[in-house]
């Protein structure tokens, strides 16, 4: 069972989290109540899909040879020789028919386009790193974790509540994906050695290290911009005590320039303990 929760990964759960409750916050906002079933199926549904996209990352970087035994990174559960890869394959298989049960409600209430959400989650989840086109070793990560952690989580958790969109709610989707990018960029940083010689193309083994540490510091504070149009937009000035976790991208950015390999580590769950803070300041500043 600990094997299991390690391949589960929870120190990046935020990224699953923290957008159904940023779309959650624009919705409570409004002058309608929350629909709370939907929220929880929202959630739920995010979550198993991360854990998804975990497991199938786990299995098959082990089979691509990009974990190996001089990865830095945390344990890998498949490459640790705890677990098979057919059986977190089969983990992972699981936590997608989870998810797509958790979507049946969402898809009664908002039709269509909660079904589009839903296919397409779990579809890319698993193209992240598997299919014939593996999105992570072509360069396409960030894509990937822009569109569905951020523009995706939110837009579909505030439009199952409301059943609309409005402008902020895509500006909102921006700033969260941008920050779960942040957790992204400092694992490939991390990961840049080894990636080059399992011919594993992220962004950072395309354009550089330097490149990866701009990226990084752009992602974690472009987010805080995005906060201040959204509080302009709906005069909803509470918002800017996400302001609050300001000082914590400052030194997530400033730990990212001065280390290296496994030191970036901590890096990662600083970046992870970011995401946790606007989240839940974002949601503060929605609700009082």
């Amino acid at each position: 069972m600990n094997a299991w929760v390690v391949a589960a990964r929870p120190k990046t759960l935020s990224a699953a989290v923290v957008p159904v409750l940023v779309g959650t916050a624009l919705a409570w906002s409004d002058p309608f109540p929350v629909h709370w079933m939907m929220f929880a199926c929202a959630l739920a549904g995010a979550i198993f899909i991360q854990i998804g996209t975990n497991f199938v990352n786990d299995a098959l970087d082990f089979k691509k040879g990009a974990d190996t035994a001089e990865r830095l990174g945390p344990l890998r559960v498949t490459q640790a020789g705890l677990l098979s890869a057919d059986a977190v394959l089969r983990g992972a298989y699981v936590c997608f028919i989870l998810a797509a049960l958790c979507g049946i409600p969402l898809i009664l209430r908002g039709g269509w386009p909660l079904l589009a959400i839903g296919l397409g989650s779990i579809a890319a989840a698993y193209a992240y790193t598997g299919g014939p086109y593996p999105l992570a070793y072509n360069g396409l990560g960030e894509l990937f974790v822009l569109v569905f952690f951020g523009f995706v989580a939110v837009g579909g958790s505030y439009y199952v509540q409301k059943l609309t969109m409005r402008p902020e709610v895509y500006i909102a989707g921006l700033a969260v994906g941008l920050l779960a990018i942040v957790l992204l960029a400092i694992n490939n940083l991390r990961d840049v050695a080894n990636d080059r010689t399992s011919n594993k193309r992220t962004m950072a083994v395309r354009f550089g290290e330097t490149f990866a540490r701009v990226e990084i510091a752009f992602c974690a504070f472009v987010p805080f911009g995005c906060v201040a149009a959204i509080a302009a937009l709906r005069s909803q000035w509470l918002l800017l005590i996400v302001l609050l976790a300001l000082p914590l991208a400052i030194a997530v950015v400033m730990r990212v320039t001065r280390s290296r390999g496994a030191e970036l580590n901590r890096c990662l769950a600083m970046a992870g303990a970011l995401q946790w803070a606007f989240g839940v300041l974002f949601v503060i500043g929605s609700v009082l």
